[in-house]
């Protein structure tokens, strides 16, 4: 058990929502310096068709405007599966504390897996990374969602 469970099961509900609208079951969810949430966010790319309507950009758009400012200096963010590089790139360029995720992503993983662009010493910010936190329940969701669209339930 770690400090963020409670977090990520919080990101796991919300990803739940996604495959309603035949979009990857990925949820984010932001927490402002006392824990308080403050924005939530689902891929929703197939119903907005927005190539950018990932989790965590869902996400930090809504913190950003529940909190009045881009910067979301103290927050952080947990999603469940590992932020790819234009996700990453958001959360560095949004100036979170910290990111939480759950199931590594070997294929397009940019903190840590493939890439780390969250914590490349040559730019202005880099979140605390706190890996695989759930990971095993983070990628069960993941595997049922590809399976049942591939055929194989």
């Amino acid at each position: 058990m770690t400090p963020y469970d409670d977090l990520m099961r919080l990101a796991l509900d919300e990803a739940e929502l996604a495959p309603a609208h035949g979009d990857i079951p990925v949820g984010a969810v932001v927490v402002d310096a006392a824990g308080l949430v403050i924005g939530v966010g689902h891929n929703d790319r197939e119903r907005t068709g927005d190539p950018t309507a990932h989790a965590e950009v869902v996400a930090l758009r809504a913190a950003a405007a529940a909190s009045g400012s881009w910067r979301l200096t103290g927050c952080t963010l947990a999603v469940t599966l590992e932020p790819c590089t234009m996700c990453a790139g958001a959360l560095v360029l949004s100036r979170v504390s910290r990111v939480v995720y759950g199931a590594v992503d070997p294929k397009a993983g940019a903190a840590g897996s493939l890439w780390d662009v969250l914590r490349d010493r040559r730019l202005n910010s880099r979140p605390e990374v706190v890996p695989e936190v759930l990971a095993e329940e983070c990628g069960v969701l993941l595997r049922s969602f590809f399976e049942g669209r591939r055929g194989l339930r």
